[in-house]
């Protein structure tokens, strides 16, 4: 089992910034693919951007967030990132990031592991 938990949720202005974070405990982080997703009021679950396991060498993005967020681990300290930058008022969602053994992955389907959730309000 891995344990996710999220935080750094919150509101901001239109073109600001916030750093999601989300600390994993229960097995070796580094052998887990991690990937954050957001879900808007009456939308399915969407991909944002995951990382591979070990390191940020293979990262993938959504097209809605390249050039505005980035993914990055600490794997000393068990913790995933997401630095979301020039955010609009479409990025308003929860947040959830996620986990699986080894390889990245885009599909919610593919992550069996879950946080609870961060809410990221973007007011225009």
């Amino acid at each position: 089992q891995v344990q996710l938990a999220e935080s750094g949720g919150g509101l901001v202005q239109a073109g600001g910034s916030l750093r999601l974070s989300c600390a994993a405990s229960g097995r070796t982080f580094n052998d887990y693919a991690m990937g954050w997703f957001r879900q808007a009021p009456g939308k399915e679950r969407e991909f944002v951007a995951a990382t591979s396991y070990w390191s940020v060498s293979t990262t993938t993005y959504a097209d809605s967030v390249k050039g505005r967020f980035t993914i990055s681990r600490d794997n000393a300290k068990n913790t995933v990132y997401l630095q979301m930058n020039s955010l609009k008022s479409e990025d308003t969602a929860v947040y959830y990031c996620a986990a699986r053994f080894r390889g990245v992955a885009t599909a919610a389907a593919q992550y069996p592991y879950w946080g609870q959730g961060t809410q990221v309000t973007v007011s225009s």
